[in-house]
C-alpha cells in the first residue's frame, strides 16, 4: 500500500483517542464523578500514562515490522497448542466484545441526536437514529479510504473536545479538588469496580491491534518513528483531557449538589435546570461525536485484529475485511434497535476490558522483545515501564474481582 505522507504528525493515535472516548467512557466517567466526586481522577491519570506507554509499543511494532499486533502474535506462536487458544482468545475478546460495544456506540450517538433535535426516533419499532448512525459509519468504512476515515475521526475528536470542554467550563468545577484527585490516589469504599472501569475505558486492548495495524499503513519506515511518537504524545493526552473533563463536570454538577444520575442521558437532562440549554446542547454534541467515532473504530479494530490473527490481508477494500466490520455494525445495530439498555452492558464490558488488559499486554511485550525487530525492540527501561503497567493492571483486576465476589 502506498505510504501516506501527512503534513502533520496526527492520524493513527487520533483513532485510538476516538475509540476510547465513546459512550462507554462518557457513562463511566459521568457515574464516577457523580458518585465519588474528583477522588478517582488519579485512575484516569494512570490510565493515560499507561496508554501512552503501550500505544507507543504498538505503533513501533507496526512501523518496524510492517504488520499489526494480530499478525505478530500469529507469527510468534509456532506451536499449535499455543497458537489456537491464543487466537481464540483474541477472536472472542476483541471481535465478540466489540460487537456488544457497537450497540452501545450506536445507542450513545442516537442519544446525542435526540438531545440535539428533541426528536426520539429510538422508541418503538422504528429505531431510526441507530440505523442512521450505522449507515453513516458503514458508508465511511466502505469507502476504503484510510485518509478519509482518518480525517473524519480527527474532525470528530476535535468536535467532542470542544463540546465536553465547553460543558466543563459551564459547570465550573473546583480546580483545587480536581488537582487533588489527580495527584492523591485514594480508593473510597465500593469504588474498586469503578476504578477498573475507568482504566478499562481508557487503556482499551483492541486499540493495541488498531494502532499497530493503522501505524503500519501510514508509516512504513523505521525512520518515521518520531512522527508516530509525536502523534501519540498529541492525541492520547487530548483524549485523556476529555475524560478528565467529563468526570469533573459530573462531580461539579451532581456530587457537589448531592444529586444522583443513572446514565449520561440523565446527566444531560439534569444539566438543563442547573446550567441552561447550552450545557445540554454541548453534551448532545459530545455524545453524538463520541458515539459515531467509536462506531467507526470498533468494527475497524475488529477487522484488523481478526484479519491479522487469521493471516488475511488487512486491506480496507478486501471483501473479507469489509465482511468483518460490516458484521460488527449489523450486530451492533440490532442490539441498539431492540430497546436493550446499553448502560449496564457497557459498564461490565469496561470491567472486562480492564481484566483482559494484562493478557494482551503480555502478548505485546512478548512481540516487542522479538529479535525480528532488531535494535527497535524494547530496551530495559521500556520493558520496565511495560511490566510496571502490567503489574498495576493485574493488581487492579485482582482487586475488582475480589470486590465483585465480596472478598473485600
Amino acid at each position: 500500500m502506498k505510504t501516506i505522507k501527512p503534513s502533520l504528525s496526527i492520524g493513527p493515535a487520533t483513532m485510538v483517542a476516538a475509540a476510547f472516548i465513546g459512550p462507554g467512557t462518557v457513562i463511566t466517567a459521568s457515574l464516577a464523578g457523580a458518585q465519588y466526586g474528583y477522588t478517582l481522577l488519579w485512575a484516569l491519570l494512570f490510565a493515560i500514562l499507561a496508554s501512552i506507554i503501550l500505544q507507543e509499543m504498538a505503533a513501533r511494532l507496526g512501523v518496524v515490522s510492517g504488520a499489526g499486533l494480530g499478525e505478530n502474535i500469529r507469527q510468534s506462536l509456532d506451536q499449535p497448542l499455543l497458537r489456537w487458544p491464543a487466537l481464540a482468545l483474541v477472536i472472542g475478546a476483541i471481535v465478540v466484545g466489540n460487537a456488544a460495544y457497537e450497540g452501545g456506540n450506536l445507542a450513545g450517538a442516537s442519544l446525542g441526536l435526540k438531545l440535539l433535535t428533541g426528536t426520539d426516533l429510538t422508541a418503538g419499532t422504528a429505531s431510526l437514529w441507530p440505523m442512521v448512525v450505522a449507515a453513516i459509519a458503514a458508508a465511511l468504512l466502505w469507502s476504503g479510504s484510510y485518509r478519509l476515515i482518518e480525517r473524519a475521526l480527527i474532525a470528530l475528536v476535535a468536535l467532542m473536545s470542544v463540546a465536553f470542554l465547553l460543558t466543563f467550563i459551564i459547570t465550573r468545577p473546583d480546580l483545587s479538588a480536581l488537582f487533588g484527585g489527580l495527584l492523591k490516589p485514594t480508593l473510597p469504599t465500593g469504588s474498586a469496580l469503578t476504578v477498573i472501569a475507568l482504566v478499562g475505558t481508557t487503556v482499551v486492548p483492541y486499540n493495541l491491534f488498531l494502532h499497530s495495524s493503522s501505524a503500519s499503513k501510514k508509516w512504513q519506515s523505521p525512520e518515521e518513528l518520531p512522527s508516530a511518537r509525536r502523534d501519540i504524545f498529541l492525541s492520547i493526552p487530548v483524549g485523556g483531557l476529555i475524560s478528565i473533563a467529563i468526570v469533573s463536570t459530573s462531580a461539579a454538577a451532581f456530587f457537589s449538589h448531592q444529586l444522583s444520575i443513572g446514565s449520561a442521558g440523565d446527566m444531560a437532562q439534569a444539566l438543563q435546570p442547573l446550567f441552561g440549554n447550552a450545557a445540554v446542547y454541548c453534551m448532545g454534541i459530545g455524545l453524538f461525536a463520541a458515539g459515531i467515532s467509536s462506531a467507526l473504530t470498533a468494527p475497524l479494530a475488529s477487522a484488523y485484529a481478526l484479519s491479522g490473527v487469521l493471516g488475511k490481508p488487512a486491506d480496507l477494500r478486501a471483501l473479507q475485511f469489509r465482511t468483518i466490520w460490516l458484521s460488527i455494525i449489523v450486530i451492533g445495530a440490532l442490539l441498539a434497535t431492540q430497546g436493550i439498555r446499553p448502560i449496564r452492558l457497557i459498564w461490565f464490558a469496561q470491567i472486562a476490558n480492564g481484566l483482559l488488559l494484562p493478557i494482551v499486554t503480555v502478548f505485546l511485550l512478548w512481540a516487542m522483545n522479538s529479535t525480528r525487530l532488531g535494535h527497535y525492540r524494547n530496551n530495559w527501561w521500556q520493558n520496565l515501564l511495560g511490566v510496571l503497567v502490567l503489574a498495576i493492571a493485574i493488581a487492579l483486576g485482582g482487586r475488582s474481582l475480589a470486590s465483585a465476589f465480596g472478598w473485600l
